[in-house]
C-alpha cells in the first residue's frame, strides 16, 4: 500500500555528502517509497565520490555559494523533468568555518558569519526561487533541514544557532510569499543531535552528543533515518494541511532537561 503517495513524484535532494548524511539517507526514504530522486551536490569533485551513494540516481551539480550556479540548476534539472513537475525539494544543505577555532560568540568572525547565512539559509531562498516554475504548483513541497532548538545557546554551536534562526524563519516567509501564486507548502524538519560526519566538525560535538543522548526520554539519540521518514511525510500528500511549521525531532529532549539521572549525576 502507497500510504504517503509518493510513488512516481521527483524529488530533488540538496546536499549529498556521505552515506551517513540526512540527504542520503532521505533519499533513500524516497526511493523505497517509489519516488524519483534527483541529486544536488556543491562540486564536480563531490559528484564523483558518491557516486556509490546515489547508486543510478542522477547528480547534478550545484555551488549555492554563487548565483550563476544557481541559476543554471532549472535548466540542467528541467532537461531530466521533461513534461513533468517537480514534485518536491530538499534543503540539506549547512556550512560553517569553525578554522578559528572556538570562540565567544560576540567574537564572531564577520566573513565566517556571513558565508553561513549566505550557504545555511539564503540558498534556501535562492534556489526555492530559481525552481519555481519547475514545482507542481498544487502539491509541491519544499522542506528545509534545521535544528531543534535556536534558542538553547550552546556555546560550541556559536553562530550558526542564529543562522538557523534565520532558516526557520524563511521558511514562514516563503510559504507566505509562494501562497500569492501556489499552493507549494514550505516546512522545516528540527532534528537534536545527530550522528553525522558534517557534525562531527563542530568544536566539543560529540560530548554533546552523548549528553543529549541521556536528556532524550528514551536514552537513545534521535537518527538520521528518523530525520529521514519525516521529511518523507512532509514531501507527501499525507501531509498537505501542514504549511509553515517547524517539526522537532528530538526523542523529548526539549521537556527533558531536569531528568532526575542528568540532575543528579548517575546517568550512565
Amino acid at each position: 500500500m502507497d500510504f504517503l503517495k509518493l510513488e512516481g513524484r521527483t524529488v530533488l535532494v540538496l546536499g549529498l555528502a556521505n552515506r551517513k548524511s540526512v540527504a542520503a539517507h532521505t533519499g533513500r526514504v524516497l526511493a523505497e517509497a517509489g519516488a524519483k530522486v534527483v541529486y544536488s551536490v556543491h562540486t564536480e569533485e563531490r559528484r564523483e565520490s558518491v557516486r556509490k551513494v546515489a547508486g543510478d540516481a542522477p547528480v547534478l551539480v550545484c555551488d549555492v555559494g554563487e548565483q550563476s550556479s544557481i541559476d543554471r540548476l532549472p535548466d540542467e534539472l528541467g532537461e531530466l523533468l521533461g513534461d513533468e513537475k517537480l514534485h518536491g525539494i530538499v534543503h540539506s544543505i549547512a556550512f560553517a568555518d569553525y578554522s578559528a577555532g572556538w570562540l565567544p560568540f560576540h567574537e564572531t568572525p564577520r566573513a565566517a558569519f556571513l558565508q553561513a547565512i549566505d550557504v545555511s539559509c539564503f540558498s534556501f531562498v535562492a534556489v526555492s526561487n530559481a525552481l519555481r516554475d519547475l514545482l507542481d504548483p498544487e502539491h509541491g513541497s519544499v522542506v528545509a533541514t534545521s535544528i531543534s532548538t535556536t534558542r538553547m545557546a550552546a556555546e560550541n554551536y556559536g553562530y550558526m544557532a542564529p543562522v538557523k534562526a534565520a532558516l526557520d524563519s524563511a521558511v514562514c516567509f516563503l510559504a507566505k510569499s509562494f501562497s500569492e501564486f501556489s499552493q507549494v507548502r514550505f516546512n522545516a524538519v528540527q532534528p537534536g543531535l545527530l550522528k553525522t560526519q558534517s557534525s562531527a566538525g563542530i568544536p566539543g560535538y560529540v560530548d554533546s552528543y552523548l549528553f543529549a543522548e541521556q536528556a532524550t526520554l528514551r536514552k537513545q539519540a534521535v537518527r538520521t533515518e528518523e530525520v529521514a521518514n519525516t521529511i518523507a511525510f512532509l514531501l507527501s500528500p499525507r501531509s498537505s494541511g501542514v504549511n509553515a511549521q517547524g517539526i522537532v525531532i528530538d526523542a523529548g529532549m526539549g521537556v527533558n532537561y531536569f531528568d532526575r539521572r542528568l540532575v543528579q549525576g548517575d546517568g550512565e
